[in-house]
C-alpha cells in the first residue's frame, strides 16, 4: 500500500475555498444543496483547525516570545 502524501492545511483550504466559491456561483439556493453544505462544513472545519493550531503554537511560545513575535510581524504586515 502506498502512503498518501500529506496535504498542507493551507493548500487544502485554498482548494476548498475555490470549490465552494465555484459551487456558490452556480447554485441559486446554496442552503438547500446537501453536497454544497458538506463541502462548506469541511472548509469551515479546516479553518477552525488552522486557527486552533496557530493559537496552540502561540500559547506554547509563552508570553515573552509571543510579544517579540507580534512586534516583528506588525511592521511587516
Amino acid at each position: 500500500m502506498a502512503k498518501k502524501a500529506k496535504v498542507l492545511l493551507a493548500d487544502d483550504e485554498a482548494r476548498l475555498k475555490k470549490k465552494v466559491s465555484e459551487k456558490r456561483a452556480k447554485l441559486e439556493n446554496p442552503e438547500g444543496d446537501a453536497p454544497f453544505r458538506k463541502l462548506h462544513k469541511r472548509l469551515k472545519r479546516n479553518q477552525r483547525k488552522r486557527r486552533r493550531l496557530a493559537l496552540r503554537k502561540q500559547h506554547a511560545m509563552g508570553k515573552k516570545k509571543a510579544d517579540a513575535a507580534a512586534k516583528t510581524e506588525a511592521p511587516a504586515a
